[in-house]
């Protein structure tokens, strides 16, 4: 596949998973608020305003993955990769927003006392709850399916996203159902059980894209099956150095080989760019390997 067509099949999967998580996060939003008002149900409304944050998290995960496709240029002459880093980010921070809103809404209702004021939820409510669970999980596997493939941590970001609020939904279902069987507190407290979920996802994808953006080093796993790669190489005696750093869903790699000493200049480059291809090729998100040829 050229590197033409590979964008444009890109973009395509890009704007599908956009369009479908958009327009479904919206009508999911709209028909879990009007079971969680029509139903009497505060952990509905509160996993509708979850869903509700979905539409924006999808559409600043389109934006990231847009940007950071753009080519480098003179003012960025590594790259853009780092705006799916910016884009995940602002997902974590909404989430984070998000979920300690919800929390404090069913923090507040709890530590009220009045139980017995509370209304206890319709059955519209807890139907609303078990399709959103179906919906939500439906579209976790559909992002996260194609956010593989784009290898996006933006889009894999707001695949978690919709898990979050698959488990949210569990959450108001129990609250929904206990609240129905005649104790109605289950239901704030579904919504504060909600709110360390989606807590949780928040900081995850936080930790994720800080990690991205102050240029960590890959796994120890990674690095140990790179080593080995490197040190397979016809003409190379000995690995002397490796580094690497994430940037966005791309990767620099720094390595010193040693070759033997008696060998040309022509020749240790050649086995030094050898490597550097053979790298490229097997580990396909390296974004630069840069390679310092020492004599053995």
């Amino acid at each position: 596949m050229t590197d033409h067509s590979k964008n444009i099949n890109e973009s395509k999967i890009i704007n599908q998973i956009s369009t479908v998580g958009i327009f479904g996060n919206i009508l999911l939003t709209t028909f879990k608020l009007f079971a969680g008002i029509l139903g009497h149900s505060g952990a509905m409304v509160s996993d509708a305003i979850h869903s509700m944050s979905d539409v924006f998290a999808t559409f600043i995960a389109f934006l990231g993955v847009k940007m950071s496709q753009r080519k480098a240029d003179k003012n960025h002459p590594y790259g853009h990769e780092r705006m799916e880093c910016v884009a995940s980010i602002i997902l974590g921070v909404i989430l984070l927003v998000t979920g300690l809103g919800i929390g404090f809404t069913g923090m507040k209702k709890i530590t009220a006392g009045n139980y017995s004021e509370l209304t206890s939820p319709e059955t519209i409510a807890l139907v609303a709850a078990v399709v959103s669970i179906l919906v939500k999980e439906a579209m976790f596997w559909y992002t996260r399916h194609y956010a593989k493939i784009l290898d996006s941590a933006a889009f894999m970001a707001d695949a978690w996203h919709h898990r979050s609020d698959a488990f949210s939904s569990i959450g108001s279902l129990i609250g929904i159902g206990g609240a129905m069987l005649g104790f109605p507190v289950l239901d704030p407290i579904a919504s504060v059980i909600i709110c360390c979920f989606i807590l949780k996802v928040a900081y995850d994808i936080l930790k994720d894209a800080l990690d991205k953006m102050l240029d960590t080093s890959c796994s120890e796993e990674y690095e140990q099956e790179l080593s080995e790669y490197i040190r397979k190489q016809e003409g190379v005696i000995r690995l002397d150095l490796l580094r690497t750093r994430m940037f966005g869903n791309k990767i620099y790699i720094d390595t010193e080989i040693a070759v033997d000493g008696d060998m040309t200049l022509k020749d240790a480059h050649d086995i030094a760019e050898r490597v550097h291809d053979k790298v490229e090729q097997k580990f396909p998100n390296t974004k630069h390997i840069m390679i310092h040829v020492n004599p053995a």
